[in-house]
């Protein structure tokens, strides 16, 4: 079947007319870009336009609320990149109730208004995506929702929401988590883009062995090594792999939580 007939399918099964089919159809195909392409077959199309054919066969109906089951999953990196553009850009246009399901963070972020986080079933948190990635209220939340360092220690002190762990040589201080407790091991939890590379110690700064700089395209990625763990930091420019550096941790961008 053509684009044209493929999304007119499910309206002939419920026996509208034709002349509606065509007013529907031509309608929704528009508004996803489409119109130029209805006489074409699917196999003429792009991954993106086979995507918003399946879109185009759900909004014919003008539904009340729109189902998204993984809708971008098949699509390479670029392209899911455009389409989950597009897609908010939908929503919002034709101000749609429509409920994802996603196992990409950015993809939920980027889409939504409001995220459900679930762990094995259960709703693990829930907010807007700020309120998701900024003020996560679990260890699973917090390493969910963002590209993460993770250190593993001992609380030896919790006192007016800071919460301090120690290692091997180190020690650093961060906001603590529901739960955290002075003398138990716990985990502090820090985004990618927080960890910057200082000049000198500090507070909150570790020295810790350069592993090798990644060049990903707008910057490298650092990885240094510290005990078993592997500490990661963005840069402008690449390090000296083997030298030691210090890596700065802001206190405020740290959580605290009490490992399970």
């Amino acid at each position: 079947k053509t684009i044209f007939d493929n999304v007119g399918y499910g309206l002939r099964l419920r026996k509208v007319s034709t002349a509606d089919i065509k007013t529907q159809v031509t309608k929704v195909l528009e508004q996803l870009s489409l119109g130029h392409l209805g006489e074409r077959y699917p196999h003429q199309l792009s991954g993106g336009q086979q995507q918003r054919v399946a879109i185009a066969r759900a909004l014919v109906y003008n539904p009340p609320v729109i189902l998204l089951d993984e809708p971008l999953s098949n699509l390479d990196a670029k392209l899911r990149e455009e389409a989950r553009a597009w897609l908010r850009e939908l929503i919002v246009r034709l101000q749609l109730s429509a409920l994802c399901v996603t196992h990409d963070q950015g993809e939920a972020m980027a889409m939504s208004d409001r995220i459900l986080l679930l762990n094995n079933g259960v709703i693990e948190q829930q907010g807007t995506p700020l309120e998701m990635y900024s003020d996560p209220k679990t260890l699973f939340a917090a390493d969910f929702m963002g590209s993460n360092n993770q250190l593993k220690g001992n609380v030896t002190e919790v006192r007016d929401g800071i919460a301090t762990l120690s290692g091997d040589g180190w020690k650093i201080a961060g906001v603590t988590r529901p739960g955290t407790t002075a003398g138990k091991p716990g985990v502090a939890m820090i985004r990618v883009e927080r960890v910057r590379v200082a000049a000198s110690a500090g507070d909150n700064r570790i020295a810790a062995k350069l592993i090798t700089s990644m060049y990903i395209g707008d910057r490298f990625e650092h990885l240094f090594e510290l005990e078993n763990s592997r500490i990661r930091a963005y840069g402008e420019t690449a390090l000296n792999a083997g030298a030691a550096y210090f890596v700065d941790l802001p206190r405020d961008a740290i959580w605290v939580f009490p490992t399970a």
